[in-house]
């Protein structure tokens, strides 16, 4: 599934990379569609979610306190009930997916990194969406985790380099309170203290997605502006 959804990225690459250079600016606004496309289905999803959780099993319904996304991934939820939300869950996780997968490969065309900077966060960041998406599989989860939080944070360490050379101090500033909340999650995670390690996943993940949004944003802005004046000048 995961080697599946890898190729079919990397066919989408090409199609990404080329239309950013055309004149519309609609292909760079992807990743916010797909964003808030995702914040619906999560909603929906964990309105559907039957119940339990890892403190309670016998709890009704979905605790953004004590459950955690991975949980709505799940045909069964934690109290053995059939997960009517998992199909919606699914769509999610494809369609966040594939919308950060076209932020990692068109970002750094836009920012003209080189070579090797651009690489850097294309390929670990791709690697990483199509990974994550192994979680609907029944491959060891904590496997997945590592793997995929191992390569987004590759990818993230490039972003963060890109937007403190092109001066977005902000953005910049954004990227590292994001790579602490990570290194918060790791560190819970990994000294198994998992009272507040769901509520510090959601605050996490959307801590990041705000942040992607807001490059993917300032791009488009940046892009557009540039258009414009070019137009002007003509």
């Amino acid at each position: 599934m995961g080697l599946l959804f890898l190729d079919q990225l990397l066919i989408a690459s090409y199609i990404l990379t080329a239309q950013t250079h055309r004149s519309g600016s609609f292909w760079l606004l992807i990743p916010i569609f797909g964003s808030l496309l995702f914040i619906c289905l999560y909603i929906v999803a964990a309105s559907l979610y039957p119940g339990g959780s890892e403190t309670d099993k016998t709890v009704v319904g979905y605790s953004l306190i004590n459950n955690y996304w991975c949980n709505l991934l799940y045909k069964k939820g934690i109290n053995g009930e059939h997960n009517t939300g998992q199909p919606f869950a699914a769509a999610g996780m494809f369609v966040i997916c594939l919308a950060l997968s076209s932020f990692w490969i068109v970002f750094p065309v836009q920012m003209a990194l080189k070579k090797y900077h651009r690489l850097l966060i294309q390929i670990p960041g791709v690697a990483a969406m199509a990974s994550s998406f192994l979680l609907l599989s029944d491959l060891d989860h904590d496997l997945v985790v590592n793997t995929s939080s191992s390569l987004g944070f590759i990818a993230i360490i490039g972003i963060i380099v890109a937007v403190y050379k092109v001066r977005w101090y902000k953005l910049f500033v954004f990227g590292l309170f994001n790579i602490m909340l990570v290194s918060l999650n790791n560190y819970l995670y990994h000294t198994k203290q998992m009272t507040y390690l769901p509520i510090v996943q959601k605050i996490t993940f959307l801590s990041f997605l705000v942040w992607i949004c807001f490059i993917t944003f300032s791009l488009y802005y940046n892009i557009t502006d540039r258009r414009l004046k070019k137009l002007k000048a003509e």
